[in-house]
């Protein structure tokens, strides 16, 4: 067997053959113990951990809004609550002060009726006096 190729044809002399004599370094013979095997499988392992960092921060940082967001709607709706709890208490007590106004105008009804009976029974009286009196 030939060491080296030799060009046999014309043809041959516009190919490259230069590569015949380069050695070709593949590191698929490295042991387990190799460092440089050692410190490529450790930079693999180390970038899988970034990406792994990477989407944890991702993760919390949405998580963090949305329990910001959780947070302030129930605050919101504590408020609201807290509003419409008072309001309802507003509520009542215009109802009560309402049926005591109700209460109150009755009275004042049955007062005035009477009132009214009373003036036209003094007016009536005042009648019979004048007629009384111009008689005499």
């Amino acid at each position: 067997m030939k060491d080296k190729q030799t060009y046999k044809t014309i043809k041959e002399h516009g190919d490259d053959m230069s590569y015949e004599n380069e050695s070709s370094i593949t590191n698929d013979d490295r042991g387990a113990l190799d460092l440089t095997f050692l410190i490529d499988s450790h930079k693999k392992e180390i970038w899988e951990y970034k990406q792994r960092e990477s989407q944890w921060v991702l993760d919390k940082n949405q998580l963090d809004g949305h329990k910001r967001i959780v947070e302030e709607l129930s605050e919101k709706i504590i408020n609201l609550t807290k509003e419409r709890v008072a309001i309802n208490d507003r509520l009542a007590e215009q109802y009560t002060i309402n049926d005591g106004h109700k209460e109150l105008n009755g009275k004042l009804q049955k007062q005035l009726s009477e009132l009214t009976e009373d003036n036209k029974k003094l007016a009536k009286q005042i009648q019979d006096l004048n007629k009384r009196l111009s008689l005499l």
